[in-house]
């Protein structure tokens, strides 16, 4: 995926506490719960959930989300297709972790 430096700029700007709440509800229309969701966070990023709520209540941009997270090794093992993207295909760092 071949993105615009508008398109990286305005995910930099979206806050994580802005699109948390449609994380939620994609898992549980998937028959997922919030607390799986939390485990693939916690795994990704190596928030804990004290955390996780800390950065909602602060509201931080994806920006500053990432650049907190201690980003698991194996994360850039991830593939598979989200929004018809595929994320191996995607070369911006950040609109990869988001996505």
């Amino acid at each position: 995926m071949a993105t615009t430096k508008e398109h990286d700029t305005q995910i930099a700007k979206l806050t994580f506490a802005e699109v948390y709440p449609h994380y939620v509800t994609k898992v549980e229309k998937k028959d997922r719960t919030k607390k799986e969701l939390h485990e693939v966070i916690n795994w990704l990023t190596g928030y804990n959930d004290k955390e996780l709520q800390k950065l909602v209540d602060k509201e931080v941009t994806f920006k500053e989300f990432f650049a907190k997270a201690k980003i698991n090794p194996n994360a850039k093992l991830i593939t598979g297709s989200i929004c018809g993207y595929r994320i191996e295909d995607i070369k911006t760092p950040l609109t990869r972790q988001v996505r």
